[in-house]
């Protein structure tokens, strides 16, 4: 005969061990990603120097000869990430402190569900907006711009990102206490003030994580790039050219531009390491950035 104890224990083991496991569904996900990445990579690299895959500045693996330089797909990441966090930061930070601290409650009610509906929209609708309606008013303003061009792409990709910015950082911005700001007002601070002293540096981890997690998802964005930015592996900073991110060259390929086995098959995973590589680096120093001026209150 069991004692009660022993009934407890077993009935509370039981849950834990299923959490336990549920918990580390994505620990295992996550090595099981890099297990299938870096097997694919390594024979790529058997047939592609790592020297001239790293130093080499053409990306040309459909011609012949070949070249297998990641650097303009590097660049043209780079380049639209650098676009869209410079619509997606300002836009999104500004949201934040409106509705943090200047929106009456009925307006923070309207305008939030308002921002929250631009993160439901489809990507590929966001991709057709870039080609049919950011594009032809740049080459309205500059006539020279390649109808597929980073800085539509990179403006729709900004547009996308914004509710994500705006929501985290509001939420932080949210979280500090009111004590705060009723001492600075007692100094004799303005509302601006109080924002811009008190405020944003006191959710400042906050927002950077906001901002670091929004240039990840810039740099894994396909959809935008692939219809917007074109297919042209370009070694260039203009933004007026056609450019190709290392997200619509997987698509590409898998769309079926490459057999099966072949190198240029192969590319795909060497590529997509390297993003996967970036990736977790933004999102490394994302966490560091949080655990090192997290403010707690």
């Amino acid at each position: 005969m069991l004692h009660f104890s022993d009934k407890f224990f077993r009935r509370e083991k039981g849950p834990e061990i299923l959490l336990a496991l549920a918990a580390s569904v994505s620990i295992l996900v996550t090595i099981g990603i890099i297990v299938s990445l870096f097997s694919e990579t390594s024979g790529f690299f058997k047939e592609v120097s790592v020297k001239e895959f790293f130093t080499d500045t053409k990306w040309t693996p459909f011609f012949r000869p070949a070249h297998y330089g990641i650097a303009p797909l590097v660049v043209g990441t780079m380049l639209i990430t650098f676009i869209a966090m410079g619509v997606a930061a300002p836009l999104g930070l500004a949201s934040a402190i409106y509705l943090s601290e200047y929106a009456p409650d009925k307006m923070r009610r309207l305008t939030k569900p308002v921002l929250e509906v631009l993160a439901g929209i489809p990507t590929i609708v966001y991709g057709y907006f870039a080609l049919t309606f950011v594009t032809p008013i740049i080459r309205t303003v500059l006539p020279h711009t390649n109808v597929f061009n980073a800085l539509s792409a990179g403006i729709v990709v900004g547009i996308m990102l914004i509710p994500m910015v705006s929501s985290l950082s509001e939420d932080a911005m949210m979280a500090v206490p009111n004590s705060l700001r009723e001492a600075a007002y007692a100094l004799g601070a303005t509302k601006l003030e109080v924002t811009l002293k008190v405020v944003i540096p006191s959710a400042v981890s906050g927002i950077v994580a906001s901002f670091i997690l929004a240039i990840s998802r810039a740099i894994g964005e396909t959809m935008i790039v692939t219809l917007a930015a074109g297919s042209t592996p370009k070694l260039t900073l203009n933004p007026l050219e056609s450019i190709q991110t290392m997200t619509a060259f997987i698509a590409q390929v898998l769309l079926g531009d490459a057999p099966f086995g072949s190198i240029e098959y192969k590319s795909v995973y060497a590529v997509a390491s390297v993003l996967f590589a970036i990736t977790l680096a933004f999102n490394l120093v994302g966490t560091w950035i949080v655990r090192r001026y997290k403010e707690v209150y």
